[in-house]
C-alpha cells in the first residue's frame, strides 16, 4: 500500500478527532441525541463541532483526487508528497479552528485545497503525455 492511500486511511479518522474533542465533556446520557447536544456547544468545543463537518466535507475530494492520481500512473513520489501535505494541512487546520486562529486556518485549509488540486493536475499532466 503507498503512502498516499495510507494518507486516505488517516483521512477517514481526522474527523473523529475534531468529535472526541467537541463530545470530551458530553454526558453519557446526551448521546442519545448528539446533534442536539453539538448545537448546545460553545467556544473551543463548538469550533471543533464545526472542524469535524469541515473534514467530512474535505475527505471526498481527498479520497478521489488520490485514486484518480495512482489511475493515471502519476510520479508515486509526487502523489505522496501532496497527500502527506495535505494531512498535514488538514491536522494543522483542526488544531487552528479549534483555537480559532480563523485567518491563519484560512491559509491552511487553502493549502490543503492545493494539495487535493495538485494531485489531479498531476494525473492531468501524466494522462497527457
Amino acid at each position: 500500500m503507498t503512502v498516499a492511500f495510507w494518507c486516505v486511511f488517516v483521512a477517514i479518522l481526522l474527523p473523529y478527532v475534531a468529535t472526541l474533542y467537541a463530545k470530551k465533556n458530553m454526558p453519557r446520557r446526551e448521546n442519545k441525541a448528539p446533534r442536539l447536544y453539538k448545537e448546545q456547544l460553545e467556544g473551543a468545543e463548538r469550533r471543533a463541532a464545526f472542524a469535524e463537518a469541515n473534514q467530512f466535507e474535505s475527505f471526498p475530494a481527498f479520497a478521489a483526487a488520490v485514486i484518480i492520481a495512482h489511475i493515471a500512473n502519476s510520479d508515486q513520489g509526487i502523489v505522496d508528497a501532496l497527500a502527506v501535505g495535505y494531512i498535514l494541512a488538514r491536522v494543522v487546520y483542526l488544531y487552528l479552528y479549534i483555537s480559532d486562529k480563523s485567518t491563519l486556518r484560512t491559509i491552511v485549509w487553502a493549502m490543503g485545497l492545493a494539495c487535493v488540486l495538485g494531485l489531479i493536475i498531476s494525473a492531468a499532466i501524466t494522462g497527457s503525455a
